[in-house]
């Protein structure tokens, strides 16, 4: 007894010490998370950027604490007349209160109230909100099924007060799956144990009502894949053969990608559709990205079925970019023997082993030295070339020269399949993307696309005829004839790290962490034990939805590791409430396995849809094309005139390109020297000219410099460059029925009147009015009409500055208001 009291007094003790440790790990942590947020919200205001969850929290707060809120209300009320709110299970408490706070207007005042309960609603005012709570798998963006049960009640209860229509529709009838599938997952959801986390609302046992009730349709499940016994190889043997895996994961994705292989050469039909099985019919789903979505499809395409690859993938892992970016260290380093070797294997040159052994062994020194004493190597003219433009070319344009006209995209599609091409683009975009915030260095580029891990996601809804193989959360809102769900014994056993209990007196959740689990006390123990709750419950309805994918034929399997399976995996699920159907079926050839079938009736779809009678003859225009739309009018933007422009300066001339840098220096100073102070603009723009990576002489520098500081001083329009004015003004108007939308390089509004200037580079200058091209008097005149539209008590002088030379040029009025449109 005495021990058993100091043990309770030593855990009390421990309790203490772990919830000091708790809070101090927990206040260090959020410093920390402040102090990120903070830098993140200091850049997005850098940049003026908002994220999505900004716009979220931001509508919110402009309808519920802003200080124009009920100005905001008052004139969305009367703009609003339906609010549609889709996948409704999937939306989180802020997105859930911005929808209430507009939706509640529809429910106050004299618009409130119906004329009678036959009636169409006085106001015409409706809420529509389609969800399924069993189908909520998004906790990860924070929404919460619980979130949707507490709506849909409080919308019940205020449309009850203000005596209107409140009518919730039962998901039941299902016009996608076949009744075997139906049944399958009917008797699955059945046990209490499996539904946990699928009904709310003290709501009935889920159901399921199929609209196909005469069709075929098949279930079936197989034997799980286990572990064999491995034997041990001589540890000391040399590799020389080429082995082959026999783990679980390898001997499921053969055995699926057999059947299928088997259903297309056989040409089984699909009974219900009356046609054969296409790749197009089959999706395959798993709960992560992991080995066996790889194995599966290159199972696959040994076969030579097509497949349509994975829903997502991360960039720098494809092996097209893997060949592009070692050709990009290559260029960089040729000394890198194990690096060009790579470059020579791969698909850009196409070497084999025996090349690259007679390359390589005995050589004196590095690869490349011996690639490069055989000049005639059609791999050392390709290297060479490239080796010799890499220092004068960015990245992208090198890269699409080389996939292009290089014909470098056809030797990797040819290697790799088609699945390449959607990486290849997506490493161009981002070498432009690159480009555009960075100077376009080789070496750079390849760091910034390694560190940033690019995932790409791609778009398999629109099936081409391939076999899918995805996530069950990408495949939600998809269907197929045939579904495999491959990865049935896997079990979630992570929470997060930062938990959100409810402590007693504080306002709301209050966030907690440990480092490590053992310094967890009482608190933590319980809110780690509701989230596992939770996550074990969104386990379940995902289960659902990968179940309910299915249209015609759902199979069942699964792979196990060496610590076998936990009952409550979505595999052991299945098996204990189908094993229990009378109507189950163990054929020899499943080997352990059970089927679940429905009949076709004797009559085929096509017979029987065309024995029904015919009910209703369609109206006339039911089929007659729909009039053509009119096209709304292309804006009019004066700085991308209709009528042809004038030819730039020629770049084979002589000091073209120069000429085209310097005008494109000179508007980059007289677009950022005004917003410094006088004094300091001329040393700013010579730290600016004198910038290694501009490549100029000292002469030149001297010469641009003199001539921007001559357009600041110039005393006529100083004034558009002081204090006051304003660069890249954005102008938007309506002109004659026509939107007109610009960018002004410079103005400066005054209290009499409007100074705008618009800058013009690399074209040869007119000396005289009567030679400036007529597009870019009816830009300027453009600029000047919708200035005049804002500003009509306001005079709007207009000049050209020709920055190749620097010359201002002023506008007469007359001239511009012959041109204005």
């Amino acid at each position: 007894e005495i021990l058993a009291t100091e043990c309770a007094r030593l855990d009390a003790v421990r309790q203490r010490r772990n919830a000091a440790r708790v809070a101090a790990a927990t206040e260090l942590l959020l410093r920390l998370g402040a102090r990120l947020i903070a830098a993140y919200a200091l850049e997005k205001q850098r940049q003026a950027l908002l994220d999505y969850d900004d716009l979220v929290l931001k509508a919110g707060f402009l309808l519920s604490e802003g200080a124009s809120t009920d100005w905001v209300l008052y004139k969305l009320d009367g703009g609003l007349d339906h609010i549609l709110i889709d996948e409704a299970q999937d939306t989180n408490p802020e997105q859930w209160q911005v929808v209430r706070t507009l939706a509640d207007e529809f429910f106050t005042g004299e618009g409130a109230y119906e004329d009678g309960d036959d009636s169409a609603m006085a106001t015409g005012r409706t809420l529509f909100a389609v969800g399924d709570v069993k189908q909520s798998i998004y906790s990860f963006q924070r929404a919460d099924p619980a979130a949707f049960q507490a709506m849909r009640e409080h919308f019940a209860a205020r449309i009850g007060a203000a005596k209107r229509r409140w009518q919730p529709v039962e998901l039941a009838l299902s016009f996608r799956s076949t009744p075997a599938v139906l049944e399958a997952v009917n008797a699955i959801f059945a046990d209490p144990a499996a539904s946990d986390g699928l009904i709310f609302g003290g709501h009935e046992a889920i159901r399921h009502i199929p609209n196909r009730a005469e069709e075929a349709g098949l279930v079936e499940i197989w034997p799980t894949e286990q572990p064999r016994e491995v034997e041990e190889q001589d540890r000391w043997a040399l590799p020389v053969k080429q082995g082959f895996s026999d783990s679980p994961v390898t001997r499921l994705a053969i055995r699926i990608a057999d059947q299928i292989a088997q259903w297309i050469e056989q040409k089984e039909m699909l009974v219900a559709l009356g046609r054969p099985i296409g790749p197009g019919d089959i999706l395959i789903l798993v709960q992560r990205r992991a080995s066996f979505v790889e194995t599966m499809v290159r199972e696959l395409k040994r076969r030579n079925i097509p497949v349509a690859g994975v829903d997502r993938m991360v960039l720098t892992e494809q092996l097209a970019v893997m060949d592009l970016i070692a050709l990009g260290r290559f260029l960089l380093l040729p000394e890198d023997d194990l690096n060009l070797a790579v470059v020579l294997k791969g698909p850009l040159i196409g070497w084999d082993d025996e090349q690259l052994f007679a390359l390589a062994h005995g050589r004196p020194g590095s690869l490349w030295a011996a690639l490069r004493a055989r000049p005639d190597a059609a791999a050392y003219k390709t290297l060479a070339g490239l080796l010799a433009q890499v220092d004068f070319k960015p990245p992208f344009e090198l890269y699409a020269e080389l996939l292009g006209a290089g014909r470098g995209r056809r030797d990797i599609v040819a290697r790799l399949g088609q699945d390449a091409n959607d990486p290849i683009d997506e490493f161009l975009d981002l070498a432009l993307s690159y480009e555009r915030d960075h100077a376009p260095s080789l070496e750079g580029f390849l760091h910034w696309l390694e560190r940033g891990e690019t995932q790409i996601k791609r778009d398999l809804e629109q099936g081409q005829n391939q076999v899918r193989v995805m996530t069950v959360h990408g495949a939600k809102g998809l269907e197929a004839p045939i579904v495999f769900l491959a990865d049935t014994v896997r079990v979630p056993d992570k929470t997060p790290a930062l938990l959100w209990p409810a402590i007693d007196g504080e306002g709301g959740p209050t966030p907690l962490w440990a480092p490590i689990r053992a310094m967890e006390e009482g608190v933590m123990q319980q809110a780690r034990a509701a989230a596992e709750g939770a996550r074990d419950r969104e386990y379940r309805r995902l289960f659902y939805v990968a179940l309910t994918r299915a249209a015609d034929r759902l199979y069942i399997c699964g792979f196990e590791g060496k610590t076998g399976r936990k009952e409550h995996c979505w595999y052991d699920m299945a098996w204990r409430a189908l094993a229990g159907l009378p109507e189950i079926e163990k054929p020899a050839e499943l080997a352990g396995g059970m089927r679940l079938r429905s009949v076709q009736a004797e009559d085929p779809p096509a017979e029987r849809a065309a024995a029904k009678p015919e009910r209703q003859r369609l109206p006339g225009w039911a089929s007659r094309p729909a009039p053509k739309e009119p096209e709304p009018p292309r804006p009019l933007t004066p700085s991308r005139p209709e009528v042809a422009e004038p030819s730039v300066a020629s770049p084979l001339a002589d000091d073209g390109q120069a000429r085209f840098q310097r005008g494109n220096h000179i508007h980059r100073l007289l677009q950022t020297l005004p917003e410094l102070e006088e004094g300091l603009r001329e040393a700013a723009a010579a730290r600016y000219l004198a910038l290694p990576a501009h490549v100029m002489e000292p002469a030149q520098q001297r010469q641009i410099l003199a001539e921007t500081m001559a357009v600041l001083r110039h005393p006529d329009f100083a004034p558009i460059f002081g204090p006051g004015s304003r660069a890249e003004v954005a102008l938007t108007a309506l002109l004659s029925g026509r939107v007109v939308s610009g960018q002004v390089d410079r103005v400066l509004i005054t209290d009499s009147e409007i100074l705008v200037v618009d800058y013009k580079t690399n074209r040869p200058p007119p000396v005289q009015v009567e030679g400036v091209e007529v597009a870019y008097l009816r830009q300027l005149a453009t600029y000047r009409a919708v200035l005049m539209e804002i500003y009509s008590e306001k005079t709007v002088r207009c000049a050209l500055l020709w920055t190749d030379g620097p010359n201002l040029m002023a506008i007469d009025q007359a001239i511009l208001s012959a041109y204005s449109p």
